[in-house]
């Protein structure tokens, strides 16, 4: 389990730190679907009026990182990838770019595939798979992947208004349903410490594997 760009304490905002299974942190309209539905089909407007792929989630240097990481560990550029909520896509585009040829991405906005789907015909990457699909209630065909990658879905999940415990634990069953026993799992977050995503991922992930990726970014 690699942990990219986490901050090293508690980031400012509202609510108290996770602990325990209790509610980690206040609702909020980032953890609806409704908000990435209406986000999503305002930028695949954009796309189509200007060709803007939209926001970049944690920034270019986020894509950077990961991409060293797998490049450092060895990763072969055939191993199975999947991009859990990839949004506009452009992750996977800069993973084919690298040479990555088994790339899928997933998402529960269907705006979200259909900018992904432009985005990807616009670069000429006709390999990268793309499908709507809920990650906490997964098919049967979503599994065995080499890589399983996560930048800010697992922290809009830990905002959701209706039951925000409870996702967060079927998102990990989903991860060890996907995730083959020795494969990696990426995860960039802003809410959460290395420790706490720990303690989270602890049905899947071990401690002694657990790595840190260098962030560009610190708390005071």
């Amino acid at each position: 389990m690699a942990v990219a760009g986490q901050r090293p304490g508690r980031p400012a905002g509202p609510g108290p730190g996770p602990g325990c299974g209790e509610e980690a942190f206040s609702p909020s309209v980032l953890g609806t679907r409704e908000h990435w539905d209406a986000a999503y089909e305002r930028e695949l407007q954009t796309f189509q009026d200007i060709g803007d792929a939209g926001e970049i989630w944690f920034g270019e240097e986020s894509m950077v990182r990961i991409i060293r990481w797998l490049e450092k560990q060895k990763v072969p550029l055939d191993s199975s990838v999947l991009d859990i909520g990839t949004g506009n896509g452009v992750l996977l585009i800069e993973l084919a770019k690298s040479g990555y040829m088994n790339l899928t991405g997933i998402d529960y906005s269907p705006s979200a595939i259909q900018l992904s789907e432009k985005v990807r015909e616009k670069e000429g990457m006709s390999g990268i798979k793309l499908k709507v699909e809920d990650f906490l209630a997964p098919s049967a065909e979503l599994s065995g992947f080499d890589i399983c990658i996560d930048k800010g879905t697992f922290d809009a999940i830990s905002l959701n208004p209706d039951n925000a415990v409870g996702k967060r634990k079927q998102y990990v069953r989903s991860l060890g349903s996907v995730l083959k026993p020795e494969g990696f799992f990426l995860i960039t977050s802003c809410n959460w410490t290395k420790e706490e995503l720990l303690n989270e991922f602890r049905e899947v992930a071990r401690e002694e594997k657990a790595k840190s990726l260098p962030a560009p970014f610190s708390s005071s």
